[in-house]
């Protein structure tokens, strides 16, 4: 027996908000501060990034946290629609801790928001075999994108999987709605 999917609107996934994780800094200091800016949210943007880049730039760290500070600063910028600078600042996180699962989910969900679903799908992939932290979000991620490149069975398993890992999240149920699995015959 083969199953068919279908979708209801295909344009519903590129209008669908990505998922994207910050990461911890041990410690205290400028990149704790940049990270609790990232996560809690910020009332200026251009104070919230400008204690990442202090930190970056100031303050003596761990590679790992430096890593991390990198990350967030990318979070900060790409929640600014600054996609191209987040990607600069992951790919300095990757080259410092190239096994950092979050630096591939938000590298990911920056190509979604360029509208680049092809290159998404490599750092995604690569997030989800490092088991990052946020791995519902991953596999959000990773269904939007493979979506988008035709890949719609892909898609609904991917959605599935991140429901499965956080039951009841409401963006990965209202995407699974907008699928129709029927017998192929």
């Amino acid at each position: 027996m083969r199953l068919k999917l279908m979708i209801a609107a295909a344009a519903a996934a590129l209008a669908a908000q990505t998922a994207s994780a910050q990461v911890f800094v041990i410690g205290q200091g400028l990149g704790g501060e940049c990270y609790q800016k990232t996560k809690n949210g910020y009332v200026s943007f251009r104070a919230a990034e400008e204690v990442c880049t202090r930190a970056l730039r100031e303050q003596a760290m761990t590679k790992t946290n430096r890593a991390a500070t990198y990350v967030n600063r990318g979070v900060l910028r790409m929640r600014e629609g600054l996609y191209e600078k987040a990607l600069a600042d992951y790919s300095q996180a990757k080259e410092l801790t190239p096994d950092l699962g979050p630096v591939y989910l938000n590298e990911g969900a920056a190509h979604i928001y360029l509208k680049d679903f092809q290159s998404a799908l490599a750092p995604l992939n690569r997030a989800i075999d490092l088991e990052s932290a946020d791995l519902f979000a991953a596999y959000y991620n990773r269904a939007i994108a493979k979506e988008n490149t035709g890949d719609v069975p892909g898609a609904y398993h991917d959605f599935q999987k991140s429901l499965e890992l956080k039951p009841g999240w409401e963006p990965a149920q209202l995407q699974l709605t907008r699928f129709t699995v029927e017998n192929a015959g």
